[in-house]
């Protein structure tokens, strides 16, 4: 199965994994079974046509890799790293395995981050860039050269493309990846946020972070949850008999207040692990920020802290717009 990525061209597809430019001409998407990727690199041409080169190639097998060790990666992680073979699932271990000891988690928590973290790595060995990112439907791992940035927009949720809110990261801060969790999201959550955005240093780390907050965001036995076992809606999910929110209604200003704290305490047990840098947790119209704010970031709560549900935009990419640092 191979993938030949031609520059420039409209389109490459395998027999299975499909590599094509989006109408813009400027961002490649590849798709793969439950796997879709959007991807920009910025820098000269040779440079960019190296760049989207190892990623396609670098693609190809990233799934059959992933269902190679599906058994293992399903499994609770426990106290050691089990031996695995393959360079994403070991990214995916190490991502959940300081969360293994309070919650229960299982490396596929952290499978979205730790396969863009795998694409974006293949095309900064390959290429030199001055930036890049690579969204894994929300996780989105980032390169930022030297006095490069991202300008980051904020929408309520993926259905709305309308900006609220934005977000400059640049190459003097730790933060290079952001990801997104939560009940309304296209993975099950054990929790009830909205979504939870968080900021951290690798994207297997913030997809895992994400997971583990959103799931603390709860308000157990309460009539307004409804929840199924995770195996009635998929029979080969990781959660198993596990009962995952499948609606919330309408909470009272205190009952919100509540579930947001206890998402809250566990984003500053993160934070004080430094396995974050920053989590923003949304229910229901309010918002908990929680962040490491130092003087050279734009001010996280004005950005994030917002009334409005926030969470990033887990489509297109279209909220994500690139910019150079005047500095």
């Amino acid at each position: 199965m191979a993938i030949a990525v031609a520059w420039r061209e409209t389109e490459i597809m395998s027999t299975r994994a499909q590599v094509r430019w989006l109408p813009d001409g400027k961002r490649l998407h590849m798709s793969d079974g439950p796997i879709d990727i959007v991807l920009q690199a910025f820098g000269t041409h040779d440079q960019l046509e190296r760049a989207y080169r190892a990623a396609a190639n670098r693609f190809e097998s990233v799934l059959d890799e992933l269902c190679g060790e599906l058994a293992l990666l399903r499994e609770p992680i426990g106290s050691g790293v089990p031996a695995s073979r393959g360079t994403v699932a070991r990214r995916m271990f190490d991502a959940v395995l300081p969360h293994g000891k309070h919650s229960f988690v299982t490396p596929m928590a952290a499978v979205a981050g730790a396969v863009a973290e795998e694409i974006l790595a293949s095309m900064v060995a390959a290429s030199e860039l001055r930036r890049a990112y690579v969204n894994d439907g929300g996780d989105i791992a980032l390169h930022i050269g030297a006095g490069e940035s991202f300008s980051i927009g904020m929408v309520g949720r993926p259905e709305d493309r309308s900006l609220f809110g934005t977000m400059r990261i640049d190459a003097a801060q730790p933060v290079r990846v952001i990801a997104t969790s939560g009940w309304r999201g296209r993975s099950f959550s054990l929790g009830i946020a909205d979504a939870v955005t968080v900021l951290a240093r690798t994207a297997s780390m913030a997809d895992a972070a994400a997971t583990i907050i959103a799931n603390a965001v709860d308000l157990p036995g309460h009539r307004a949850i409804t929840r199924t076992p995770a195996c009635e809606l998929s029979p080969d999910s990781d959660l198993r008999d596990r009962l995952v929110t499948v609606d919330v209604a309408p909470l009272r200003s205190a009952e919100i207040d509540e579930a947001l704290g206890c998402g809250a305490s566990c984003a500053r047990s993160l934070l004080g692990e430094d396995l974050i840098e920053a989590a923003a947790i949304h229910l229901q119209g309010e918002t908990r920020v929680v962040s490491r704010v130092e003087n050279r970031w734009e001010d996280v709560h004005r950005v994030l802290g917002l009334k409005s549900p926030a969470s990033l935009h887990t489509g297109s990419l279209a909220a994500l717009e690139s910019t150079r640092s005047s500095g």
